[in-house]
């Protein structure tokens, strides 16, 4: 099974990667499941060891990479948040350090992106960022190995973003805008994505051949989708914030009759945990439109691809 080669050490967004090396990234994810799926042993990071750090708690996330990681003949080590000197004052720099020591590669779960950048920066071993308030680029690039799958092909699509402009609608425009693909984001309008990402995302997209629309309206986002998408109204981290969100977020929901009205052929895509009865319905949910249980099953495929190009060369 050939290892495609990349140009970065580490994956803290999409944009660590080229175009071209997450098409391969695609490729070799879409080998380890067909490997999986016929019983292939490949073993190919065969006696490295990964630290998870988990300052979130998770269910795909943990168990996705330690089930990856030992399909790929290595190990994962749990670092919950009371496991880690770093809540007690021990800086950054030092833990990334020492840890840089004893593993091959951390898979770091958190709050603040720049936690994940320091791990990056102080550390000698390769960083994968399993998710923090900026970006989720694990998930967004199974998104669109999922969508792939469906589609087999990127440019002229559309993805469609229905909720809050979160972690997920960033790395969605970005990986979306890398590859060709035009993504609509309808948030109300105090909870759109991060101006600045959505700068970049629109610079990436038109070179590219695609586009990046804001929009409050949920209508002229999903209107002739491929994909609609959808996550949370209020993410880990924000239950202070839910009775609030709630009320903003109001009618941002995919529902079937949404489905009709734009887009009948989509598929639907959601990150879960799913709330249903609030950003979806569970008549999609559990509809042939659905595609959520595939895109969760490919986290496994797609961060099985992520550790082997970052970590097989340690």
């Amino acid at each position: 099974m050939k290892i495609p080669s990349v140009n970065t050490r580490h994956l803290l967004k999409v944009t660590d990667f080229s175009s071209e090396e997450i098409i391969n990234l695609f490729s070799l994810a879409q080998s380890l499941k067909k490997a999986q799926k016929k019983g292939k042993k490949h073993h190919l990071l065969k006696g490295k060891v990964l630290g998870m750090i988990f300052e979130k708690s998770s269910t795909r996330t943990r168990v996705s990479f330690e089930t990856g990681i030992y399909h790929l003949g290595g190990t994962g080590l749990f670092l919950g948040k009371n496991d880690l000197q770093i809540g007690r004052g021990e800086p950054i720099s030092d833990t990334a350090a020492v840890l840089s020591r004893y593993l091959d590669g951390i898979m770091i779960r958190t709050f603040e992106h720049s936690k994940a950048e320091d791990f990056a920066k102080y550390g000698s071993i390769p960083v994968i960022n399993g998710l923090t308030d900026d970006y989720h680029p694990c998930q967004a690039l199974t998104d669109y190995f999922t969508m792939f799958e469906k589609l087999s092909k990127f440019k002229g699509t559309k993805l469609a973003y229905i909720g809050d402009g979160n972690n997920m609608a960033h790395s969605l425009m970005l990986c979306g805008a890398m590859l060709g693909v035009s993504v609509s984001i309808a948030s109300p309008a105090d909870y759109a994505p991060n101006k600045e990402i959505t700068d970049e995302a629109r610079s990436i997209a038109a070179r590219n051949g695609s586009e990046i629309v804001i929009t409050e309206s949920i209508d002229e986002a999903a209107k002739n989708a491929d994909v609609l998408y959808t996550d949370v109204w209020a993410s880990m981290g924000q239950e202070d914030e839910a009775e609030k969100r709630a009320k903003s977020f109001d009618g941002y929901c995919i529902s079937m009759d949404l489905i009709k009205r734009n887009a009948p052929e989509a598929y639907v895509m959601h990150c879960l945990p799913a709330h249903r009865g609030e950003e979806i319905t569970a008549e999609v949910l559990d509809s042939d439109h659905s595609i959520i249980f595939d895109e969760a099953e490919n986290r496994l495929h797609v961060q099985k691809a992520i550790m082997t190009v970052l970590m097989n060369s340690r």
